[in-house]
């Protein structure tokens, strides 16, 4: 009959996540997609410490699947350089998480958690006037 305080609040955040997605412009999606794999590798590493296997893994997996979609997503043509130097980052990123899953290595995961927190700060850094409305290269 009624769901418990706990499903209010995932359907809560899912409704807001959701909200975000819909009003939000290419740029402020691929924040939204950085900040998303951050607190997925914060969990990842949080259930490594916990010894968390499965947790560990389904977050790592998470992670690898946003940095692949922004890995996909850049406009190669575009962004010349800066695109092929962060697809080349991105792959860095995929291996590094590799390795973090199969040998519980928190090392690579902070690694990972290291280099994506600084493409997020550069992205979040462009000034809103040098922001593409009709695509965003990652």
């Amino acid at each position: 009959m009624y769901g418990s305080s706990r499903q209010y609040a995932e359907q809560y955040r899912h409704v807001g996540v959701s909200s975000a997605v819909a009003e939000a412009d290419p740029h402020k999606l691929v924040a939204l997609l950085l900040s998303g794999a951050l607190d997925r590798l914060r969990l990842a590493s949080a259930s490594l410490e916990r010894g968390d296997q499965a947790r560990k893994g389904k977050a790592i997996g998470e992670v690898c699947a946003i940095v692949g979609h922004l890995n996909g997503s850049l406009d190669h043509q575009a962004g010349g350089e800066i695109a092929a130097n962060l697809s080349a980052l991105y792959d860095y990123v995929l291996q590094r998480l590799t390795d973090a899953n199969l040998h519980n290595d928190h090392s690579a995961l902070d690694e990972a958690l290291q280099l994506l927190t600084e493409i997020d700060s550069a992205w979040n850094a462009i000034p809103h006037d040098q922001r593409q409305p009709a695509k965003a290269t990652p």
